[in-house]
């Protein structure tokens, strides 16, 4: 028996496309930037700063990159940064992504993520996802305070469904942050094994209720609510 009352919230980043698509398309704007701006070669660029994120993270890519150039500059680092954020990506949903959305297009769904606001924007917008949800909450939009793990935005879709926290599923990726307010409340917490995250080993109390290694396999929770 499948329960249609259930409202059903995703994360975006690495749980309904691959972020490091996006990255990628950032660093090579930034790359572009570096050859217009003093004629290096961007294939180059790209490469070192790609190599730089495999090694260490995204931390301090750019000053390495600049650094590698002797022109390292905290105005030229913010400058990166802008172009990096700016920059128009092109992104495509996981295929299981979209057949999941198509599948489920009776429940209500929302999607709350984390970020800077105008990054958030354009992915949402490049991923073309809004007919699938009644609202996307970009959470820096209501102050940083209320990025997860706070459950501020989760509060408002609560109001506007007029549901209980036990109605709600809560799908992401990131267990340091998304399920460890939610698990307390009631809230049906699901971890995807997508993306970055998707080996790490979660602190006691900070793990999602139900984890699945694929969206595919999401649909077999709703067809039980306890």
């Amino acid at each position: 028996m499948i329960f249609i009352s259930m409202v059903i919230i995703f994360d975006l980043d690495d749980t309904l496309y691959n972020e490091r698509t996006y990255v990628e398309g950032g660093i090579r704007a930034v790359a572009t930037f570096g050859e217009e701006k003093f004629g290096w070669n961007g294939e180059t660029s790209f490469r070192f700063m790609m190599d730089e994120l495999d090694a260490r993270g995204r931390g301090a890519i750019f000053n390495q990159w600049l650094w590698s150039h002797d022109k390292f500059s905290k105005a030229l680092v913010e400058r990166c940064v802008q172009v990096y954020r700016q920059h128009i990506p092109i992104l495509e949903p996981d295929e299981e992504a979209l057949k999941l959305l198509s599948a489920i297009s009776k429940y209500p769904k929302y999607i709350v993520t984390d970020g800077h606001k105008i990054v958030q924007r354009n992915k949402i917008m490049a991923l073309d996802l809004n007919h699938f949800f009644r609202k996307i909450f970009i959470t820096h939009r209501y102050g940083l305070q209320h990025a997860k793990p706070s459950i501020y935005c989760f509060e408002k879709i609560k109001k506007m469904e007029a549901c209980n926290w036990h109605d709600m599923f809560y799908v992401g990726d990131n267990p340091s942050k998304d399920f460890v307010n939610l698990n307390p409340l009631g809230v049906r917490t699901v971890r995807v094994l997508t993306g970055v995250h998707r080996d790490v080993n979660a602190k006691p109390g900070y793990d999602a209720l139900h984890t699945i290694e694929s969206l595919k396999l999401f649909p077999k929770l709703l067809e039980h609510k306890s």
